[in-house]
């Protein structure tokens, strides 16, 4: 026979779980022996593990109270049942597991895989990580704000950086952030950006280098979001201006000889 000490160490829990089993009414108490002190059989361990794991599982009390005492086909079904929810349990587990991991790498929970593997190729093809990560700051909410836009966008950025010209301006892009607002490689870089953008818009159309058809505002906060990520931009931009091509997420063509705001 067993003390409540030693049960409780066969069964893999803690004296104050029995008591609590025992006032939930989950598990007899034994009469006390002539000592004073419970003694609990082989059966009570039994018992206890049950009770243990299916509160382990998640199982509430009170059901855990109707499966005891339940038929041995009733209790096959509801073990089913649990383990059923398990599995889904496990596979959303895994899930999280995997996004998680995405996160540690440096990709967003937010991004679909085809952004990833856009961004990847980036990587890939020598584009300054520092560009990467503004791209994937804007992709965060690009993504959820019209997640039916992503597969269209996908297959322009596909096409875009299968074209050595495109790739040609990010790299050009990368050398100008490493640049001071005096610097005046600064302008000789934003000379060859904008003769590059003037080139594709010319070969490709503009809707090649303004693809995106995001609302104003929207691209303005996104922008917002880039310069002050990478101060360096907004010098940039403002050169790119008088050049006749304005904006970050969303190039537009202006005037030359005013800014983007229609000032001189």
């Amino acid at each position: 026979m067993l003390t409540i000490g030693e049960l409780a160490s066969y069964a893999g829990v803690t004296v104050r779980a029995v008591r609590h089993y025992h006032a939930k009414g989950l598990l007899p108490e034994p009469e006390r022996d002539h000592s004073g002190y419970r003694r609990y059989g082989a059966g009570a361990v039994v018992e206890l593990v049950k009770i243990r794991t299916l509160a382990e599982a998640g199982v509430p009390l009170a059901r855990v109270r109707e499966l005891l005492q339940a038929d041995e086909e009733e209790f096959a079904a509801a073990v089913a049942d649990i383990d059923k929810r398990l599995r889904g349990e496990i596979r959303a587990r895994q899930r999280h597991r995997e996004r998680i991991a995405r996160l540690a790498a440096g990709d967003s929970l937010a991004l679909p895989q085809e952004v990833v593997e856009y961004l990847d190729r980036l990587r890939a093809l020598g584009v300054d990580e520092r560009i990467v990560q503004v791209e994937r700051d804007g992709w965060i909410p690009l993504a959820a704000r019209s997640p039916e836009r992503v597969p269209e966008w996908m297959e322009r950025k596909r096409e875009q950086i299968a074209n050595p010209q495109f790739i040609d301006f990010y790299l050009t892009l990368s050398r100008a952030l490493d640049r001071t607002d005096a610097d005046p490689q600064l302008v000789e870089l934003a000379d060859k950006l904008a003769a590059c953008i003037t080139q594709m818009a010319n070969d490709q159309g503009e809707f090649y280098v303004d693809d995106t058809g995001l609302e104003p505002p929207f691209a303005e906060l996104l922008d917002t979001h880039v310069f002050d990520t990478l101060p360096p931009a907004r010098r940039l931009i403002e050169l790119l201006t008088k050049r006749g091509w304005t904006g970050w997420t969303q190039l537009e063509r202006v005037n030359p000889t005013r800014g983007a705001d229609g000032t001189r």
